[in-house]
């Protein structure tokens, strides 16, 4: 399974696409390519944000969503088995998807979209309807004709990934709040005029690695049907609720990512930085893998004794700190 935009993409913005140039593309993605040209530039900066926020969440991890250079297959073996980190790149990578076009969209860098004109809700006393309401149906579309484009087989993996993607693009939605401008003197709010907005980024990341947390561990059913034997996912245990349109799933276990093995994907922890006075994963302890760690000292130039002048700039010293570094051993 290969996440299909990524790091050599980052040149889309910059020069006409020739969409036949892309490696990777299977041909119902090469159409949505030639139809949907101009807003390439937003799906490729979409997987992008969603690796970066990956990163971001995973970075005190064993497995911190680490990606290959020169290589199709981004993240390398690791999203090859099922397993709830193949969950999550899937569902932030589609829910960057969305997430890009439906913003560029409503900056008008496209032609083909715009502002959602639909306002769900209706407006409450001393408001109203105005702005641009970002139209985040059509970045789900997008996102959902290229990145499900690839999950057309009757098989788990397929039907896994679908759920996933379609989780990320849900959480959008989910997220979406009113935004609001005041008008009258002096800064009175006598009118606000209000539109829907996409929250931060950072805000969909934050959720997405909840569902992470709390994914819900399938196991694959076949099922004889007229064009064949179909796999299907079932809840692994009865006890617990079973996971809804909202729920990340999976349905294999996941490498410890201590040690490097070329067949999982996993570089190690070694010579990762960890926390010495942290009881979780990002600890020590936990993120060595019961090695141990080293410690060096290092000395950084930093910004200190600021003062504010009136008006208006600040001065500060610099002042040279050391500190204390702890890497896995």
């Amino acid at each position: 399974c290969r996440v299909s935009v990524g790091h050599q993409y980052s040149s889309l913005g910059t020069q006409p696409i020739l969409c036949g140039s892309i490696p990777g593309l299977v041909p119902k993605q090469l159409r949505f390519c030639r139809n949907y040209v101009e807003i390439m530039p937003s799906v490729a900066e979409g997987v992008k944000i969603g690796i970066q926020e990956c990163q971001h969440q995973f970075r005190g991890r064993r497995w911190n969503c680490t990606t290959i250079n020169d290589n199709l297959a981004i993240f390398g073996p690791v999203l090859d088995k099922a397993t709830r980190e193949s969950a999550f790149v899937h569902a932030i990578a589609s829910a960057g998807v969305a997430f890009a076009v439906t913003r560029a969209c409503a900056e008008g860098s496209a032609t083909i979209c715009g502002c959602d004109t639909r306002h769900k809700g209706t407006p409450g006393e001393g408001w109203k309807w105005g702005g641009c309401s970002e139209d985040v149906e059509f970045g789900s579309m997008v996102s959902r004709e290229f990145a499900d484009a690839r999950e057309n087989r009757p098989d788990a993996r397929s039907a896994m990934n679908r759920h996933n993607n379609e989780a990320g693009r849900t959480s959008l939605n989910d997220n979406m709040f009113l935004k609001c401008k005041c008008h009258g003197l002096s800064g009175s709010c006598e009118v606000k005029t209000c539109w829907w907005s996409q929250p931060d980024f950072r805000a969909i990341g934050d959720y997405m690695k909840d569902k992470y947390d709390s994914a819900s561990e399938m196991v694959v059913e076949k099922h004889k049907e007229s064009r064949g034997w179909v796999e299907t996912l079932r809840p692994k245990y009865n006890y617990f609720k079973p996971p809804t349109d909202r729920d990340l799933v999976y349905y294999e276990s996941s490498p410890n990512f201590c040690d490097p093995n070329p067949q999982t994907g996993s570089f190690g922890t070694r010579d990762r930085i960890c926390n010495l006075t942290s009881h979780g994963i990002d600890g020590c302890d936990l993120l060595c893998c019961g090695r141990g760690h080293n410690t060096r000292t290092e000395k950084r130039k930093e910004k200190c004794h600021c003062i504010f002048h009136w008006c208006c700039y600040v001065s500060c010293q610099e002042c040279v700190r050391v500190y204390d570094v702890h890497t896995c051993k």
